[in-house]
C-alpha cells in the first residue's frame, strides 16, 4: 500500500506556474485550519505507513506465495483505479468538507474492523486483501477533494508554499511510519499497529468537523453526476498535454510497481529480515524521498521535465536490479535510498504535468483520471510481477521489470511532458451574449454555429487552426463538432457544435480559459467580415 499514501503529493513548482508566490515557506502554517489539518494529516499518514508494514508482514507470515504478497499491493491500488474518477466528480459537484468527513469515517470503520479481527485471531490472507481494498477505497474517496481544498485554506500567494508543505509532510511520514511500524511489530502484535492506524484517522476527521467553510455561490445549478463524468472524460480526450502525462504514467508505473510489490519478499525470503529490518528498508526509501523533495527545485533549473523523468526512470530501473541481486543489508538500503529519490522525482514531475494541464473547473476530475491511470497501472503491474515471481523467481521478475522501464523511457520521443509550455488555464473573464439570453435551462439539445468569411488563400491555414478550436469546444463540453464550407458562397465557413442543453452551453461559456481565448482570437484573425462572426443558437423545439 506504499503508493496509496502518496496520492496527496503535489510539487510546489506546479503552483508557481499558476502565479503562487510567498515570502516564507512556513507562511501557510499561520493559517489555523491549514496548520491543524497539516499536522493531523502527517500523523494519519504515519499511521497508514505503519499499517502497510503490518499488513505486508502479516501476509508474509500467513503465506509464502509471492503472488499472495504482491496481491496486497494490487488490492491497495485497485480502489484508486475503480473509484478515483467518481470521487473526482463528487469533489467537483458536492460539499467537499462533508465528502471528506464521509471518507474518513469509512477508513476508520475499516481500520477498526481489521483491528478487532486481528485481536480475535481471525485474520487470513483473504481478510487482509479485503481490508486493504476497503481502506484504499477510503483513500480513493479522499484524494481528489484533499487536493482540491488547498486553495480554500490559504491565500493565493501562499498556495505554492502550502503545496510544498504538504509534500514535505508526506515524506516525513514516509521516513517515520515504516520504521516505527517495524519497531512496534518487533515487540507487539500486528493488532497494535492496526489499532494505532485507526486512532490516527480521528485527528483528520476532527479537524474537518471543526472547519466551517463559506457557502459557495453558484450562478448555475450544479451538474448531475453522470453529466459531470461525461464532461470530465471529454476534457481529458481533448487535452493533449494531459494525455501525454497519462501515457508516461502507464510507461513508468506498470514496471515500477514491481519494486513495491516484491520488496517484502526480498526482505523476508532473501535477506531473512524481521519486521524491524523491513521497516528500516522502507525508512531508507522515505529518507531518499525527503532528499529528493529538497533537491528537486535545484534539479528543475538544469533539467526539463522530460529529461528529469528519463533520468529518474533509469535510476529506478537500476535500483530494481539492485533489489534483484544485492543481498548485503546496508548496501541494499543505500540503493533503496535512491529508490525513494527517483520515485519522488517521477511522481512530482507527473503531478506537475497533470496539475498544469487541468483547468480549475475540472481539476478534481482531471487529477482523478490521472490517479485512475496511476493506480490501474500499479494494480496490473503488481499482479503481473507477482505472477512472474511465482513461476520464475523474484530476480527474474525484477530484471524483466527493469528492462521494461528502460524501454518505456523511450515514450519521451512521442509523448512529451513539456508540450505547450506557455499553457494558461486561468479562467477567462470575458462576458458573452449567450449568458444574457432568456432561455429555459433544460431546453436542448443546442446547436451553436459561427459563420466566418475567409479569403481563398487563407482557407488552408484557417482549417488547420480550427482543429485547435475543435479541442476548445470539446474540452468545454461539446458532444460533437464540425466545420463546413458553403459551396454556393465560396469563402463562407460555418463552425457547428452540439451540447446537451442550454445550461450545458452556459457552463461551456463559463469554462473558457485564457488559453482558449487565445486560440479563439487566432481563429478570428482569419475572419474578413466587418463585424464579428455571426453566431446562432439552434435549440430543439420545446
Amino acid at each position: 500500500m506504499a503508493t496509496v499514501n502518496e496520492v496527496h503529493h503535489v510539487s510546489a513548482e506546479a503552483l508557481k506556474e499558476a502565479g503562487g508566490a510567498t515570502g516564507s515557506p512556513w507562511q501557510p502554517l499561520r493559517q489555523r485550519v491549514f496548520r491543524m489539518l497539516w499536522i493531523a494529516t502527517v500523523v494519519s499518514n504515519i499511521g497508514s505507513w505503519m499499517n502497510d508494514v503490518g499488513m505486508n508482514w502479516t501476509m508474509l507470515t500467513l503465506s509464502a506465495d509471492p503472488l499472495s504478497v504482491a496481491m496486497i499491493q494490487a488490492a491497495s491500488s485497485l480502489p484508486m483505479f475503480l473509484f478515483a474518477l467518481p470521487s473526482g466528480v463528487m469533489a467537483d459537484i458536492v460539499d467537499r468538507r462533508k465528502y471528506l468527513l464521509f471518507s474518513q469515517l469509512w477508513t476508520l470503520i475499516a481500520a477498526v474492523g481489521l483491528t478487532l479481527l486481528s485481536v480475535a485471531g481471525l485474520v487470513t490472507p483473504a481478510v487482509l486483501l479485503i481490508a486493504a481494498f476497503l481502506m484504499s477505497t477510503g483513500a480513493a474517496m479522499s484524494s481528489p477533494p484533499f487536493q482540491a481544498i488547498v486553495p480554500d485554506l490559504v491565500s493565493k500567494q501562499d498556495l505554492g508554499a502550502a503545496i510544498a508543505l504538504n509534500s514535505l509532510g508526506i515524506n516525513i511520514s514516509r521516513a517515520i511510519g515504516p520504521a516505527l511500524g517495524g519497531l512496534i511489530l518487533s515487540f507487539a502484535g500486528a493488532w497494535v499497529v492496526f489499532a494505532l492506524n485507526a486512532v490516527s484517522v480521528l485527528g483528520v476527521a476532527w479537524v474537518l468537523y471543526r472547519w466551517k467553510t463559506e457557502p459557495a455561490v453558484q450562478r448555475l445549478p450544479a451538474e448531475n453526476f453522470f453529466s459531470a463524468v461525461r464532461a470530465g472524460v471529454r476534457y481529458v480526450h481533448a487535452a493533449p498535454v494531459l494525455r501525454n502525462v497519462l501515457a508516461r504514467t502507464v510507461a513508468f508505473f506498470l514496471f515500477g510497481s514491481a519494486g513495491w510489490a516484491l520488496l517484502p519478499l526480498v526482505a523476508r525470503r532473501e535477506l531473512g529480515l524481521g519486521p524491524g529490518g523491513y521497516g528500516i528498508m522502507l525508512a531508507s526509501i522515505g529518507l531518499g524521498a525527503i532528499f529528493g523533495a529538497v533537491m528537486l527545485p535545484h534539479l528543475r533549473k538544469h533539467f526539463n521535465p522530460d529529461r528529469l523523468m528519463v533520468l529518474a526512470s533509469l535510476m529506478f530501473a537500476a535500483t530494481m536490479l539492485a533489489l534483484a541481486f544485492v543481498r548485503h543489508f546496508w548496501l541494499l538500503n543505500a540503493c533503496e535510498f535512491f529508490t525513494g529519490f527517483s520515485w519522488i522525482a517521477v511522481l512530482s514531475t507527473l503531478n506537475l504535468g497533470a496539475q498544469r494541464s487541468a483547468a480549475k473547473w475540472v481539476k478534481a476530475r482531471a487529477l482523478a483520471v490521472y490517479l485512475t491511470v496511476f493506480f490501474g497501472s500499479m494494480t496490473l503491474g503488481s499482479a503481473l510481477w507477482g505472477q512472474i515471481a511465482s513461476h520464475y523467481g523474484i530476480s527474474v521478475s525484477l530484471c524483466a521489470a527493469a528492462l521494461g522501464m528502460v524501454l518505456g523511457s523511450a515514450t519521451v520521443l512521442r509523448w512529451r511532458l513539456n508540450k505547450d509550455p506557455d499553457l494558461n488555464l486561468e479562467a477567462s473573464s470575458d462576458s458573452l451574449a449567450a449568458i444574457e439570453l432568456d432561455v429555459r435551462l433544460d431546453r436542448g439539445p443546442v446547436m451553436v454555429s459561427y459563420e466566418y468569411l475567409i479569403r481563398p488563400e487563407d482557407a488552408r491555414g484557417f482549417t488547420v487552426c480550427m482543429q485547435d478550436m475543435r479541442r476548445v469546444r470539446r474540452r468545454g463540453g461539446a458532444m460533437s463538432w464540425s466545420v463546413y464550407e458553403d459551396i454556393l458562397q465560396p469563402g463562407i465557413f460555418v463552425e457547428t457544435f452540439l451540447v446537451g442543453s442550454w445550461v450545458e452551453h452556459l457552463r461551456q461559456e463559463e469554462r473558457y480559459t485564457m488559453n482558449d481565448r487565445k486560440i479563439e482570437r487566432r481563429v478570428q484573425l482569419y475572419h474578413q467580415g466587418e463585424a464579428r462572426p455571426v453566431v446562432r443558437y439552434l435549440v430543439a423545439p420545446a
